[in-house]
């Protein structure tokens, strides 16, 4: 994407980024989903919380591994020079959401059951829908907002800074 001062501008940013959203959304999606599926119960929930570390980390994997390159692939081919930046952040979110939604169908599936099977390729389109719509309104509603007001306030905390060391 073009340069934004909502969006990361350095590595350091980005990583800051990638885990301000991944930490929202597996802190929401994932008890979403399991309460979803198994019912919402407090016991449910501390199940969860258990998993959310390694979720967190196949999420974060999944992002820099898969889906940021295949959808930097993508992208392109729908976003033109001059489609503003909502345009580009919801084509960019649906594409993500899509992609990690796909794998976390069965991967998280595995994970929360502790046991690989083929029980997530047989329920797979019914749980990936609901999975792809529970993680796309997560996304674009909340974790995505929250990072990118992070990142606005960095820059602009920055450039304060800057005019005063210029003074």
């Amino acid at each position: 994407m073009y340069k934004e001062d909502r969006l990361p501008q350095n590595p350091k940013e980005g990583i800051v980024f990638l885990l301000i959203i991944s930490i929202i959304s597996a802190n929401t999606i994932g008890p979403i989903i399991v309460g979803l599926e198994l019912g919402f119960s407090k016991e449910n929930y501390l199940e969860t919380l258990k998993i959310i570390p390694f979720l967190l980390i196949i999420v974060v994997l999944i992002v820099r591994l898969v889906a940021g390159p295949l959808v930097g692939k993508i992208l392109p081919k729908f976003v033109g020079p001059t489609d503003g930046f909502n345009a580009r952040v919801l084509l960019n979110t649906l594409l993500n959401v899509t992609v990690i939604s796909i794998l976390m169908t069965i991967i998280g599936a595995w994970v929360g059951t502790k046991q690989i099977n083929i029980e997530p390729f047989q329920n797979f389109f019914h749980s990936w829908f609901r999975n792809f719509g529970v993680a796309f309104w997560i996304e674009l509603l909340v974790a995505q907002p929250i990072a990118r007001l992070v990142m606005k306030k960095l820059h602009a905390k920055q450039r304060s800074k800057l005019v005063t060391e210029k003074l």
